[in-house]
């Protein structure tokens, strides 16, 4: 398939018409065109100067090819595509344009209204029509003349009902309110239009985050390169306030770095030789060579850029549910207004003109468009205010399925605590040899628990000298000398030589109580000291939880391979729920699915080896911080390397929900209201189509308010 950035699309019944037709030409079935993104796929094979026949007719065009065409078929027309990379200011500048033009249409007819208006019995009763007639044509011709086409179809749509009114009202005389119901439509249309564009508009302000070029350097020289040229192994030249064109490692050089395009975090991250970069990151300060570890397409930023892109595409539950009901919607309007038009003449001897007139309005409030529009502008909306803050969210579906869950269900290690051994407690007897002893053994070890310890040994500037000998003894630890000594430093198996007294040998078990792993260090006679060594919980863990907590989660449960106590440990620091230990990744499975069954579970894990457990949730939340696998196989991914803004993520998901559930009341309630009115014959067209108007722009404008960053999540 084929795909294309659309600009110019007024409204969510626009590109359903639009697909539709398309769907209609020679190998147009599997064409798709999404309001959300703006996005049309069409097959290789389909005529382009078709596609574009029927995107003009609706005041829409192609703004960017983004895959090319096969060479062998039709081209499209270069009017209206610009080959290679986005055209932002081009794109922007030409919607402007429409924009702007539809706009001084309706500010010509608006002026020629008011002067019928004042000209009304001033002026013979003809030039005054004229003038009516002048100021709906201007404002209402292209709308008319679609309305009329579908017509032909018998396809009835809110086109086709708004030429029905005003064929109507023209015919029973009604000038005037006829030419408002024209303009007030195309003003509507603008306002709906420019609504989804400032969605879509943020949306791609965030994907503007790729740089463009990079400085590569080769064989000494430095040469500007598009990033896409760019190769694994290749150096680059990264400037201050430059974007890191791709994923690599910092060969040469120090300087903090603003990560804030793949993870949210605003604050900047020191950087200096052996550490990893994303693309998409400033670099601040310093400068940086960088040694580049994937090409721009296969670097988190590119998968991000493109998830995001993607996400707008899906369509909720709410959203299929609201099609398909607008679809039905329209037809009983029409049936309804007809009743209204019959009935009372035929059966109480009611005015065909007063009845007629009532119908008219009846068609004109059975309007589908702020229906339609109460769901994308919030989810677009909610997409894009999540992933500025360093929350991939896959799609609408996962972001309203977010803000519905009751159950969240986390990993431990690498989750709530940072996966990282650190120094919990130590029990220390010979205060002169245990941490430089400990030091000698440990500084040139690569094992997670030495390097627990060597931070431990660097907290409290103990300064270790070298090892005379080391020998490594498999499943106990390691025998070393230092300064002519022999040491032990190990498991307790590592000190079977000597006798364990018994004070010992109960803060041993103390420990192992705790859910602490035990380094012993002794001499050939003694134990030295004891290092009681644990997974570090992380700060934001036990907030986080209470926050969830506060949010409406009523179950937070810990799932956890390691043994019971450690598991109660960490569940009591931390304030879950409940939590289960000792679990194989079946076992996590099985809590999985017991769970759902109870509500809406969300399990979130390091997306590798917690998949199982998270393709069970209904919903699959990975911690990643740009890694590949977590990107790929969740339905939402923490960006952060730590849980802090999912309470804020969810308090989006809850919001947008909430502000889809009240547009959905808003505009069905105005049209309730504006329809009840025909019972004692107040209904007008001028009200009809201020009740359709101002429920659009209200939707909108509270859809809107998702993007707003002013204050804090309310969690």
């Amino acid at each position: 398939m084929n795909e294309f950035r659309i600009k110019g699309l007024s409204c969510a019944g626009c590109a359903q018409r639009i697909e539709d037709e398309i769907k209609q030409l020679d190998h147009g079935e599997e064409a798709t065109l999404s309001y959300n993104s703006g996005k049309l796929k069409v097959s290789p094979d389909i005529s382009m100067p078709e596609v574009n026949r029927i995107l003009k007719s609706d005041g829409a065009y192609i703004s960017e090819q983004l895959n090319k065409l096969a060479e062998s078929h039709d081209h499209v027309n270069e009017d209206h595509i610009h080959n290679g990379h986005s055209h932002g200011e081009h794109d922007h500048a030409h919607e402007h344009g429409n924009g702007n033009k539809m706009l001084k249409l309706l500010i010509a007819s608006g002026i020629i209204y008011v002067a019928a208006i004042f000209l009304d019995g001033v002026l013979p009763n003809w030039s005054v029509i004229i003038l009516y007639l002048s100021a709906t044509v201007i404002s209402g011709y292209t709308t008319f003349f679609r309305g009329l086409k579908n017509l032909a179809k018998l396809k009835f749509n809110i086109d086709t009902l708004m030429t029905i009114a005003l064929v109507g009202a023209v015919a029973i005389g009604e000038w005037k309110e006829a030419t408002l119901v024209a303009i007030l439509f195309g003003l509507n249309e603008l306002l709906e239009g420019y609504g989804m564009e400032k969605a879509r508009r943020s949306m791609e302000t965030l994907l503007q985050v790729a740089p463009k070029e990079a400085i590569r350097l080769e064989n000494g020289q430095e040469s500007i390169v598009p990033i896409s040229t760019l190769q694994v192994g290749d150096l680059v030249k990264i400037k201050p306030g430059e974007k890191i064109p791709s994923d690599g490692v910092v060969l040469e050089g120090k300087s903090s770095v603003n990560e804030a395009a793949i993870t949210g975090e605003s604050l900047p991250i020191e950087k200096e030789t052996g550490e990893p970069v994303f693309g998409g990151s400033i670099n601040n300060e310093g400068l940086l060579i960088v040694k580049i570890e994937k090409a721009y397409n296969d670097s988190s930023l590119a998968k991000i850029l493109h998830l995001v892109q993607e996400a707008q595409e899906t369509k909720t539950p709410t959203e299929l549910f609201i099609n398909k009901f607008a679809k039905y919607y329209t037809p009983l309007i029409m049936i309804v207004a007809a009743l209204v038009i019959v009935v009372p003449p035929l059966f109480f001897q009611a005015s065909w003109i007063t009845w007629l007139y009532q119908g008219l309005s009846v068609l004109i409030v059975g309007c589908p468009c702020a229906l339609i529009l109460s769901s994308p502008i919030a989810i677009v909306s909610g997409i894009t205010r999540n992933a500025r803050n360093g929350i991939l969210v896959k799609g609408g579906v996962f972001l309203e399925q977010l803000g519905k869950i009751d159950t969240l269900a986390f990993d431990k290690t690498g989750t709530l605590t940072k996966g990282e051994p650190h120094v919990a407690q130590l029990e220390i007897y010979d205060e002169e040899r245990f941490l430089t002893v400990a030091g000698a053994i440990e500084k040139s070890s690569s094992h997670p628990l030495a390097k627990a310890i060597m931070k431990e040994l660097t907290d409290r500037n103990i300064a270790a000298p070298d090892p005379d000998e080391i020998e490594t003894i498999t499943g106990r630890g390691i025998k070393a000398k230092v300064n002519g000594q022999s040491y032990w430093l190990g498991n307790e198996k590592s000190i079977g030589h000597i006798t364990i007294t018994e004070p010992i040998q109960r803060q041993i078990d103390l420990f192992k109580e705790d859910g602490l792993t035990l380094v012993l260090v002794a001499d050939e006679l003694q134990v030295l000291g004891i290092f009681g060594i644990a997974d570090e919980i992380r700060e934001e863990s036990k907030t986080v939880i209470a926050s969830l907590h506060r949010l409406g989660i009523k179950n937070t449960v810990m799932l956890t391979g390691d043994h019971q106590k450690t598991a109660e440990k960490v569940a009591s620091a931390v304030g879950v729920t409940t939590f289960h230990g000792g679990l194989l990744p079946e076992d996590k499975v099985h809590h999985i699915k017991e769970l759902s069954s109870k509500g809406i579970v969300a399990m979130i894990g390091d997306g590798i080896n917690d998949a199982p457990a998270l393709a069970s949730a209904q919903l699959g939340i990975a911690m990643g911080k740009g890694t590949d696998s977590a990107i790929e196989t969740a339905d939402i991914v923490l960006m952060q390397d730590h849980l802090g803004k999912l309470p804020a993520a969810i308090a989006v998901a809850k919001r947008v929900n909430r502000i889809i559930r009240f547009n959905i009341i808003v505009a069905l309630g105005l049209k309730i209201i504006a329809l009840l009115l025909t019972i004692p014959g107040w209904l007008t067209l001028w009200i009809a189509i201020l009740s359709d108007m101002g429920a659009t722009i209200f939707v909108t404008l509270v859809s809107l308010t998702i993007l707003i960053e002013g204050k804090k999540e309310k969690i």
